[in-house]
C-alpha cells in the first residue's frame, strides 16, 4: 500500500464527497496535528468536533466525517515515526529496549550527547564505612603549584601550562586488603576572598595539605596566617582546652630554582611552624619528596600506606567495579588479581552541598541544647 498524500486528496477535485465546509474541516485537523482523533460518528464525536473546530454538525457528512478520521490517523502516524527518529538521533532507545548502561556507556553518552539525566554508578551500592572516608583540603597562594602536586597524587603526571584553580573537587576510591577507602580531595584555591566559605572547608577537613613557593614570600607568610587558621577552628570545634593535633602537611615546592632564588630558609619555616606539621621541600615538577609527602598524608591522616600513588594499581572505574563485584563473590577468594591494592578515580564526583557540611559540622539536630540556640555560628 503506497503512502496516502492527504493533503492531495483533500485539494483534488476527484473527490466527488468533499463540499467546501468538508474540505477546510480537513484542512484544519492537516494544519492542527495535534487534535484528538474523532471516533465512530456518533453523537459525543460530533459534539466534539464541533467545539474544536467551529464547524456546523449539520454540514458534515458521514464521508466526511471518515476522511478527517483517516486524515487524523495518518497524521499520528506521521508523529510516532518524527519522534522515533529524534529519539534514534539523540542516542536514546524504545524504553522497551533500554538496557542498563555501564558507567563507560554514560560517561560516552555525557561527552557526545550531553546527557543529563545518567544513572547511578553502581559504587553508590558499595559506599565505604564512614571510618574509611577521609578529606584532604588543600590550601595555599596562587601559582605555588598545588595542582600540579594533586596532578602527582592522582595520575602520577606533570603539566607545564598554568591554569588559574577556582575550586577542584577529586574523589579516589580503594581497594586495599578487603577494604574499600574514599578519599576526597578539595583544592580551595578559590577561597580566599570568602572567609565563612574557607572556614567551612576548614571545619569539613580531615587532612590539611599547606603549600608555599619558596621564591615567594608572601605565599609562606599566607601558609602561616593558614595553619593557625586551621588550629583555631579546630580547636573552636571541639570546644576543648587542650591541645588540638591536627593533620597537616606543608609543602615548600619548586625547590628544584636555583638557590639564589630562595626567600625562605627551611629553619625559618620549622620556627614559624613547629612540630606539628610534617615538612617536606618539594618539586611538583621533577618528582622530588612526593611520595614522601603522600606517605605522610597516610600515616597522619590514619589511612593505609598504599594510597600511595606509586603503591597501589590505577584502573578504570569500570574495571573497579568488576574488581569490587569479584571481590564480594569471592570473599573467601586468595587469587591475587583480587588482593592487589588498586584504586580509581570517581569521575563524577562534586562537592557536597554547603547544607550537607553544615550539618556535618553542626551534627544533628537531637545533640543541640535549646540553651544554646543563640550561640555564634562555629562557621564565623
Amino acid at each position: 500500500m503506497y503512502p496516502i498524500n492527504l493533503k492531495q486528496i483533500c485539494l483534488s477535485s476527484m473527490c466527488p464527497v468533499m463540499d467546501p465546509s468538508v474540505k477546510a474541516a480537513a484542512l484544519q485537523v492537516i494544519q492542527q496535528q495535534s487534535r484528538p482523533l474523532p471516533a465512530a460518528s456518533s453523537p459525543s464525536v460530533l459534539l466534539a468536533y464541533k467545539n474544536a473546530t467551529g464547524f456546523k454538525v449539520s454540514t458534515l457528512s458521514k464521508a466526511g466525517i471518515g476522511i478527517l478520521k483517516l486524515a487524523t490517523t495518518q497524521l499520528k502516524q506521521q508523529e510516532k515515526k518524527a519522534r522515533v527518529v529524534r529519539s534514534s538521533s539523540l542516542g536514546k532507545a524504545h524504553p522497551a529496549s533500554v538496557e542498563k548502561k555501564s558507567p563507560l556507556d554514560q560517561l560516552t553518552a555525557l561527552v557526545l550527547h550531553g546527557q543529563a539525566r545518567l544513572q547511578p554508578l553502581a559504587i553508590e551500592a558499595h559506599a565505604p564505612k564512614p571510618q574509611n572516608c577521609r578529606r584532604i583540603v588543600v590550601l595555599g597562594a596562587p601559582r605555588v603549584g598545588k595542582t600540579s602536586i594533586l596532578r602527582r597524587f592522582l595520575r602520577d603526571g606533570f603539566d607545564e601550562r598554568y591554569e588559574p584553580t577556582s575550586e577542584d573537587f577529586h574523589r579516589k576510591l580503594y581497594q586495599i586488603r578487603g577494604e574499600t577507602y574514599q578519599i576526597d580531595i578539595l583544592d580551595a584555591s578559590g577561597e580566599r576572598s570568602f572567609p565563612a566559605k574557607r572556614r567551612l572547608s576548614i571545619l569539613t577537613g580531615d587532612i590539611f595539605l599547606l603549600v608555599f613557593s619558596l621564591d615567594d614570600r608572601s605565599s609562606f607568610e599566607e601558609v602561616r596566617a593558614l595553619h593557625a587558621e586551621i588550629v583555631a577552628a579546630k580547636a573552636a570545634l571541639h570546644s576543648s582546652k587542650q591541645k588540638v593535633c591536627v593533620p597537616t602537611v606543608v609543602c615548600a615546592n619548586k625547590v628544584d630554582l636555583p638557590s639564589d632564588q630562595r626567600a625562605v630558609s627551611r629553619t625559618e619555616v620549622v620556627r614559624a611552624l613547629g612540630n606539628s606539621c610534617a615538612l617536606f621541600e618539594t618539586s611538583a615538577k621533577d618528582g622530588v619528596n612526593m611520595e614522601q609527602v603522600f606517605e605522610a598524608l597516610a600515616r597522619r591522616g590514619g589511612l593505609p600506606l598504599e594510597t600511595g600513588p606509586s603503591q597501589h594499581r590505577k584502573v578504570s572505574i569500570r574495571s573497579y567495579q568488576a574488581l569490587r563485584a569479584a571481590r564480594q563473590a569471592e570473599k573467601g577468594s586468595k587469587a591475587a588479581v583480587c588482593d592487589a591494592p588498586c584504586g580509581a578515580l570517581y569521575p563524577l564526583a562534586r562537592r557536597p552541598s554547603f547544607g550537607t557540611d553544615l550539618r556535618l559540622v553542626l551534627g544533628p539536630k537531637s545533640n543541640r541544647k535549646q540553651s544554646k540556640a543563640l550561640d555564634k555560628c562555629q562557621i564565623q
